[in-house]
């Protein structure tokens, strides 16, 4: 992202920082199973130095804790609000973009959760974590793929975030350095009263950083009646999430 765009979603992340915990239930899952994925692929109960990017609240940041010990622990996110996440697992805070601050060296486990999408190129990202791994380190990354959001993106909103991949873009980007234990994706529609209700929802996930045009009554009014049309029933409106992930491992040295 250019630094405009990067000023704006730092802001968007850090109004929300209060009700994102809350309100991101489909982050929360995404989260669990990655952590989940991770424990059941064989990785060690104890890491000498993990790496957390785009921390927010800590949803994965307490997973991780549950289920593994660190001698060292960093976590990072573009927002300074999450600096709290760290102080509460102990954990160094890391402030900044994770495309272009400098990281830790040769960490032996680099994670993130619902993340990478923010970023222009996540498979520069996910190059540069596996390089940056140390032997025998271990890499589990979540993004969101192309259908994410899908009903927005229907309805002419330009709040996509730039970095949607499918979870063989992922494993293409770390195939040359880190052998892929697993991978996969999954769509889950959430279900709203209202394409209001739908908005509230992003606005407290902070996810509606990118969008270009403040709402006015008559263009709401539009969205809303587009959005019941195309995506309503007698149960409300739908949301999809599209969520993909990878769990690697770099070999150790020989």
């Amino acid at each position: 992202m250019n630094v405009q765009m990067t000023d704006r979603v730092q802001r968007s992340f850090s109004r929300s920082f209060r009700t994102y915990h809350d309100a991101a239930c489909q982050q929360a899952r995404i989260a669990e199973r990655l952590a989940q994925d991770l424990h059941k692929s064989g990785a060690p109960r104890q890491f000498v130095s993990g790496l957390e990017f785009g921390c927010g609240t800590g949803l994965l940041t307490q997973r991780l804790c549950a289920q593994f010990a660190f001698d060292q622990l960093t976590i990072n996110d573009l927002s300074p609000e999450a600096q709290e996440t760290a102080y509460d697992f102990g954990a160094d805070f890391l402030c900044g973009d994770a495309g272009t601050i400098a990281w830790p060296v040769r960490p032996d486990l680099i994670v993130s959760a619902s993340m990478i999408q923010w970023l222009p190129d996540p498979a520069a990202f996910l190059r540069r974590a596996a390089i940056a791994l140390a032997p025998g380190g271990w890499l589990a990354v979540s993004g969101f793929g192309p259908g994410q959001y899908r009903e927005l993106m229907h309805v002419g909103s330009a709040a996509k975030a730039p970095g949607l991949c499918r979870a063989e873009e992922m494993v293409a980007a770390v195939s040359d350095h880190l052998d892929v234990v697993s991978f996969g994706e999954d769509e889950r529609q959430m279900r709203f009263s209202t394409p209001r209700k739908v908005l509230d929802h992003l606005r407290k996930t902070g996810v509606n950083g990118r969008a270009q045009k403040p709402w006015t009554k008559s263009n709401l009014l539009a969205f809303s009646k587009d959005y019941s049309q195309r995506f309503g029933d007698a149960h409300g409106v739908s949301l999809t999430y599209h969520p993909t992930w990878l769990i690697a491992r770099k070999p150790c040295a020989v």
